[in-house]
């Protein structure tokens, strides 16, 4: 489903625009966050199990990423959306990790203490299993 082009620009350490089904009310909010792409080609991203994006998961697994180039290089950009599955498991692993590919591999003082906090913290980690891929690129 995902082309060597898709994984190429999905490895890099950009952020990814998740957007999950909004309550009637309200219109969908994408956030913009550290991800990682599993060689399967689900997109994996971690979170507390008491913010609103969770919730919304709960009800209804379904979500969407959207990764693209940075200003500046040539435009490309993927959409993935699929279902969504929530695990326990793996989550905090999942946080250091990001942690190493988006701020470095030798972290500062105040982000190894952003990453022990996590690590206390009770997480989840959430898996986007694509069912379709759109993309596009310049």
């Amino acid at each position: 489903m995902l082309t060597d082009a898709d994984r190429a620009l999905l490895s890099r350490p950009l952020h990814a625009y998740v957007a999950t089904v909004a309550k009637p009310d309200r219109l969908p909010a994408p956030r913009p966050v550290w991800f990682d792409l599993t060689p399967e080609g689900d997109i994996q991203i971690f979170s507390t199990p008491t913010t609103a994006r969770v919730a919304r998961l709960r009800a209804v697994p379904r979500a969407t990423a959207v990764v693209a180039t940075p200003i500046g290089e040539p435009e490309h950009w993927v959409a993935v959306e699929g279902d969504v599955t929530l695990h326990d498991e793996g989550a905090s692993e999942l946080a250091a990790k990001l942690a190493h590919r988006y701020w470095g591999e030798e972290l500062d003082a105040a982000h190894a203490a952003v990453v022990d906090e996590w690590l206390r913290s009770e997480l989840v980690r959430i898996a986007i299993h694509p069912t379709a891929v759109k993309r596009f690129a310049d």
